[in-house]
């Protein structure tokens, strides 16, 4: 009444979180863990079949491009069949696929399985977005996709801890230990996932049809969405992964070893703020911490170009994982604010999903090739203005969730 009578309105009490986000923070750890197995052993794996560099790397890339290829079928299973049974149907997928990685004998059969495991990990990672769209507060998106990102984070960054000592036993090894965190992450999310059970579209008369891609194309939030997952899946996955330690290599003694460093530093730097980033996007809304996240990435991503000792390449590294850590968790709720808890957005999220794979396929040819003809410095730098100018749309696009109006904005 005081709060009411002051003009000041009493601030609406902290969302709690469904127990089955936990369960799908807990699945996620899971899986980003036994990934992280794998990534540091895989390109040696492949070269001991005694294939080129570049073939080693298509190994590498296989999975991405199998990711975006399969991505708008993984949409429509996900409206048609709910998703629930998609998710669980993509982790065996990947389950299979891993441990037939493990038993390789020839380098297009590990091709071949490496490859099929993209088509179950887009599977799972569109189900689980839909999944978190659905059960996730308004008020409280940006915080489940700052705890969503952390225990991925967590796991990617213990992952190739253990993966490096497992390899000791055979560089086959990480392949099983990963099937078997994903069979775990798969038994969680069967036994304790009990909310995540959707009727298929239609079944019900009064649920409302799956939200198409032209309808949510229709929000300036979803354009602009679209725009910034694209710009930072050609940095954060692609650039990052490909050009620094590349650029590590070239410019610094035991680049490999700085190289580790800087990537770490990014993850790090991610993990210091996307927990708290997603917070403030439920708090003051999801434009804001988008172009802040931006920004930031931007002038960081250029700052790299310059980076002419190990500290400053592992500085600009920090801040520009606080940047993406940032921005993800609050363009994230942004597309569910778009969805809604009670529309299917399967295609919605798959599109989203699409963009940023391309980005990360896209981004480490092109600025490879500005490289090799420009050099380092104009390489970040072009990833940089990329950065700051996918601000531009966020700036005019409409707010996709306002706190005090306690709903989301329209068009």
């Amino acid at each position: 009444m005081r709060g009411a009578l002051s003009g000041n309105p009493t601030p609406a009490p902290r969302p709690r979180l469904p127990a089955d986000v936990w369960v799908l923070v807990v699945a996620a750890f899971a899986v980003a863990i036994g990934y992280g197995l794998v990534a540091p052993v895989l390109p040696q794996y492949a070269q001991s079949f005694d294939v080129s560099v570049t073939a080693a790397s298509v190994v590498v890339s296989a999975f991405a491009f199998f990711r975006l290829v399969f991505a708008p079928a993984g949409g429509v299973l996900v409206d048609r069949m709910g998703e629930r049974w998609v998710y669980m149907t993509g982790l065996l997928i990947v389950v299979v696929s891993t441990l037939a990685t493990g038993l390789a004998q020839g380098y297009w059969q590990l091709l071949v399985f490496r490859g099929l495991g993209g088509l179950g990990s887009t599977m799972f990672t569109i189900s689980a977005m839909a999944l978190l769209t659905r059960l996730s507060p308004p008020g409280a998106r940006g915080r489940i996709a700052g705890l969503y990102a952390t225990a991925f984070l967590i796991g990617n960054i213990a992952g190739p801890v253990i993966g490096g000592l497992l390899a000791q036993f055979g560089m086959r090894i990480p392949f099983f230990v990963y099937a078997a965190t994903l069979l775990v992450a798969t038994a969680v999310v069967a036994v304790f996932l009990r909310g995540g059970r959707r009727r298929t579209p239609g079944e019900d008369e009064d649920e409302q049809q799956p939200l198409l891609v032209a309808e949510a194309l229709r929000h300036s939030g979803y354009r602009s969405a679209l725009v910034s997952s694209f710009v930072n899946g050609w940095t954060s996955f692609g650039v990052r992964v490909a050009i620094v330690p590349l650029f590590a290599a070239a410019n610094f003694d035991a680049g490999a070893g700085v190289a580790g460093t800087a990537l770490a530093s990014f993850a790090v730097g991610t993990a210091s703020v996307v927990s708290a980033a997603g917070w403030l996007s439920d708090r003051y809304g999801r434009r804001p911490m988008v172009i802040a996240g931006l920004l930031v990435s931007g002038v960081s991503t250029i700052a790299l170009g310059w980076s002419d000792t190990v500290p400053l390449l592992v500085a600009a590294s920090v801040v520009a994982g606080m940047g993406a850590g940032v921005l993800n968790p609050a363009q994230q709720a942004a597309v569910a604010d778009v969805i809604g808890a009670d529309r299917a957005g399967g295609k919605v999220l798959a599109t989203f999903q699409m963009a940023s794979d391309s980005g990360a396929i896209l981004g480490p040819v092109v600025v490879g090739m500005i490289v090799d003809r420009f050099g380092y410095t104009t390489g970040f730098v072009v990833s940089g203005v990329l950065l700051l100018s996918a601000a531009v749309p966020w700036v005019f696009a409409s707010e996709t969730h306002r706190p005090r109006a306690g709903a989301p904005a329209g068009e």
